[in-house]
C-alpha cells in the first residue's frame, strides 16, 4: 500500500492504523513533509512502514512508486481554507496537479485507487435546513481550497469513466483528534487554553460543522478500499452537528475554564454556513458505523493527546498565531 501525505494529520493516523490492525500490509508513505507534516508523526510505527521525502508531483518518482504497490491511498493535500485564502497556488500544484501525477500513474500500472476528499466541495446549507449533502449533490466550492479539491474529484470520476481505472473516492466531515496541525480550529482552541492564551472565535460562531474523529474516517476508508464499488462515491459523516461557538464552548467546559473566556475575531471571508453529510450509503452497504458516538468522548481524549505532547505541537504554535494575527483571525 502506497499512501500518499502519511505524515500529516489523517494520513498517520491512518497509517498506525492499518500498522495496528492490518499487520500484513507493507507500506510506503509518500510525503513532502510540508509545514503540516511531520515524519515525527510516524514514530510510533517507523520501523514498520517505509518512508519516502518526495512530492506527488515528481512524475518520475511517482511512477516508480505507483509501479510497486497494489493499493495507491491518496491523503496528500493542501487543506487549509485560511492559507487559500492567502495564496492558492499550492493548492491548485499540489491538489490537481499533484492528483493528475498520480492518475497517471495508475493508469499505466493499473492500480487500485482510493482518493480521499471533502465535504466543503459542496458549498455549504443553510443554518435553518435539515438538508443534507449527498453522492449526488452538485458541487459548489466557496474557497481555492474546496475548488481544487472538487478539480481533483473530477480528474478521478475522469480517469475512471475514460480509461477505467479502479478507483474510489469519499468525501468526509470535518475531523479532530491527534497529530492536527494547530491553525485548525479544535487544536488551535485547546493549545490556546493550555498556554494560557482565550480561544479565538470568528464572528458570531454560528457556523455549523459536521464532525467525525479521525479514527472513525479511517475505519470508513479501509471499508471502502475493501468492500467499495469500483467508480463510487461514499460520504462519511458523524451525524454530528455543532455549531463553532458550541465547539468553543465544550472545549473551555471540558479544559475547567468559564465556557464563555474566549474572544471574538474578524470572520473569514466567505465562511460556509453550515455542513451535514447523509452517510446512509456507507452505513448500509459497508456496515460503517462511527466508533466515537459520544463527541464528548472523543473531544476530551483529543484534549488529552495535546496536554500531554506539548513538545509535538508548541513548535508549530507561535508561526500559526503570528500569521493568524496578520489576518485579523
Amino acid at each position: 500500500m502506497l499512501v500518499t501525505g502519511g505524515a500529516g494529520f489523517i494520513g498517520s493516523n491512518f497509517v498506525h492504523d492499518t500498522v495496528r490492525r492490518h499487520p500484513d500490509v507493507e507500506i510506503t508513505v509518500l510525503d513532502a513533509l510540508t509545514y503540516a507534516g511531520s515524519q515525527s508523526n510516524l514514530d510510533p510505527v517507523a520501523d514498520q512502514v517505509t518512508f519516502v521525502h518526495g512530492d506527488i508531483c515528481d512524475a518520475e518518482l511517482v511512477d516508480k512508486l505507483v509501479a510497486g504497490t497494489d493499493v495507491l491511498v491518496h491523503f496528500a493535500a493542501e487543506s487549509h481554507v485560511d492559507n487559500s485564502l492567502n495564496d492558492p497556488s499550492p493548492f491548485i500544484k499540489t491538489n490537481i496537479i499533484g492528483t493528475f501525477t498520480l492518475l497517471e500513474a495508475v493508469r499505466k500500472h493499473d492500480k487500485r485507487m482510493h482518493h480521499i476528499s471533502t465535504d466543503e466541495v459542496f458549498g455549504d446549507l443553510p443554518l435553518d435546513s435539515v438538508d443534507q449533502f449527498t453522492e449526488e449533490t452538485a458541487y459548489d466550492p466557496s474557497s481555492p481550497y474546496s475548488a481544487s479539491k472538487a478539480g481533483s474529484d473530477m480528474l478521478v470520476r475522469a480517469w475512471a469513466r475514460s480509461y477505467g481505472i479502479a478507483a474510489t473516492l469519499s468525501n468526509c466531515a470535518n475531523n479532530y483528534g491527534p497529530y492536527q496541525h494547530v491553525e485548525k480550529l479544535i487544536p488551535r482552541q485547546i493549545t490556546n487554553v493550555l498556554i494560557g492564551d482565550k480561544p479565538k472565535l470568528y464572528g458570531a460562531g454560528e457556523n455549523v460543522r459536521e464532525w467525525t474523529h479521525v479514527d472513525d474516517h479511517n475505519d470508513a476508508v479501509h471499508r471502502i478500499i475493501a468492500h467499495g464499488r469500483i467508480g463510487e462515491t461514499y460520504l462519511i459523516g458523524s451525524g454530528d452537528e455543532r455549531s463553532n461557538k458550541q465547539i468553543i464552548e465544550k472545549i473551555l467546559t471540558l479544559m475547567g475554564e468559564p465556557a464563555d473566556a474566549y474572544i471574538h475575531v474578524d470572520d473569514r471571508p466567505g465562511h460556509d454556513l453550515r455542513y451535514s453529510n447523509d452517510s446512509t450509503k456507507i452505513r448500509t452497504e459497508l456496515g460503517w458505523q462511527p466508533r466515537y458516538a459520544d463527541f464528548d468522548a472523543g473531544l476530551a481524549a483529543t484534549i488529552d493527546w495535546y496536554r500531554d505532547n506539548p513538545t509535538w505541537w508548541k513548535p508549530q504554535k507561535s508561526r500559526t498565531e503570528a500569521t493568524y494575527k496578520l489576518l485579523g483571525r
